[in-house]
């Protein structure tokens, strides 16, 4: 089992190997909901509930019935099952709750089933072989990770239309992409401090 304490996995998750700047996953959101900070907000939360609880139930069906078993063939499936679940218990309770919330996500909300983030947070557990606190803390850090970069994003975008003329050729995607690439940057002053094994 790998020892790493729980809370330098939470740092390390969240600085310096952050999902969204240091791996590249999840662009599909957060290029797009990263347009405007109260949604970049929203899907925030919604993608910290999803990985949180999907690795947290993953857990123990990986290492107490399908390892036993000798299934671990099985555990894509598994998994994605259990993500797919847990996004419609989400989307059920936005929209009962919060369905301003959930028409500003449009498409979004229903595709964090194939949030590539969700899937590879299920995957670096085993991968990394963390006992089940560990994979709270590195889900929740990894997620609240992802989280902050995209409400980061947003924010950095919310100024940069009051203040800045941009290009025709770099809006949307292609100022987001190089945001991204100065947020990485920053980011990377991080680096050195914790490793993850």
């Amino acid at each position: 089992m790998n020892t790493t304490s729980p809370l330098i996995l939470l740092i390390a998750s969240i600085f310096t190997h952050n999902i969204a700047l240091t791996y590249i996953l999840g662009m599909c959101p957060f290029i797009v909901i990263s347009k405007n900070f109260k949604t970049a907000v929203g899907m925030g939360v919604s993608i910290i509930f999803v990985v949180t609880l999907t690795a947290v139930i993953n857990w123990p069906i990986y290492w107490l019935i399908l390892v036993p078993a000798k299934a671990q063939i099985v555990s894509y499936l598994i998994f994605i099952i259990v993500i797919a679940a847990t996004v419609q218990l989400l989307e059920m309770l936005i929209e009962k709750f919060f369905p301003t919330l959930q028409s500003s996500f449009g498409i979004f909300l229903p595709l964090i089933t194939v949030n590539c983030i969700v899937l590879a947070v299920c995957l670096f557990m085993v991968l990394r072989n963390y006992n089940f606190i560990q994979t709270v803390f590195y889900s929740f850090g990894t997620s609240a990770g992802w989280a902050f970069a995209i409400v980061i994003m947003a924010a950095i975008k919310e100024k940069l239309a009051l203040v800045a003329d941009i290009p025709l050729g770099l809006r949307g995607a292609g100022i987001t992409m190089i945001i991204a690439g100065l947020m990485a940057f920053a980011f990377m002053g991080f680096a050195g401090m914790i490793t993850l094994q």
